[in-house]
């Protein structure tokens, strides 16, 4: 029972984020002149392009599975060092993990993620992104960007941004929710997991909630 209030929990903040969080993959380095070069304009960036792309078409307001999963592809996936994300998520279990376990631990929570996060964004409106006041100093290579998410006639949600700098640029690697931890909530819920059934539990868990949001989208 206290599983299931956790998953709750967890995917109640995460609906709440109207689809503006990030996740998974690389590309290729920066250029200076390039508004994602900075943490701050990334987020900004990646924020407003995601919203403006779903307030000018209606399917994605409508919930098109289809193509809800090729925006997060191509607006979102891009940002976030999704490989760290789980490592931090899986904790220590994650020395224990196999190279074939690593994989597809990385698999089916970037999947995971993706579908709460598509369905999220049908519910898009009028939000628009603040970010606060960001201060860092040029020789700062993991910082935190604070943003809060306004309008639709509700209080502003709390959305803030942990970043690394990599040879590809900035990375998102965790997102923080009215005050709660993306990688730290996951983090309790994954570790009681594999105490209970080890490394390949928690991937047939996964992978059993995946499968459940397949069938129920059918």
């Amino acid at each position: 029972m206290k599983e299931r209030n956790e998953a709750q929990t967890i995917r109640r903040r995460l609906l709440s984020l109207l689809a503006l969080l990030p996740f998974a993959a690389l590309l290729p380095a920066a250029r200076a002149d390039d508004a994602t070069a900075t943490p701050d304009g990334l987020v900004k960036t990646m924020s407003n392009s995601v919203l403006d792309a779903i307030k000018a078409d209606k399917s994605l307001q409508s919930g098109d599975v289809a193509k809800l999963n090729a925006l997060v592809d191509q607006k979102v996936l891009p940002y976030v060092n999704f490989e760290r994300m789980t490592q931090l998520s899986v904790g220590r279990g994650w020395r224990q993990a196999s190279p074939d376990q690593r994989t597809a631990l990385v698999k089916e929570f970037r999947e995971l993620l993706v579908r709460t996060y598509s369905g999220a964004m049908s519910k898009v409106k009028d939000q628009s992104v603040q970010l606060k006041p960001f201060r860092a100093a040029a020789t700062d290579t993991d910082v935190v960007v604070r943003s809060q998410i306004v309008g639709g006639g509700a209080d502003p949600i709390q959305l803030d941004y942990r970043l690394e700098k990599t040879d590809a640029g900035w990375k998102i690697y965790d997102v923080n929710v009215l005050g709660v931890w993306l990688v730290e909530t996951y983090k309790t819920q994954f570790a009681s997991e594999i105490n209970q059934g080890g490394i390949d539990g928690l991937i047939k868990s996964l992978q059993d909630r995946n499968h459940a949001a397949t069938a129920a989208s059918k």
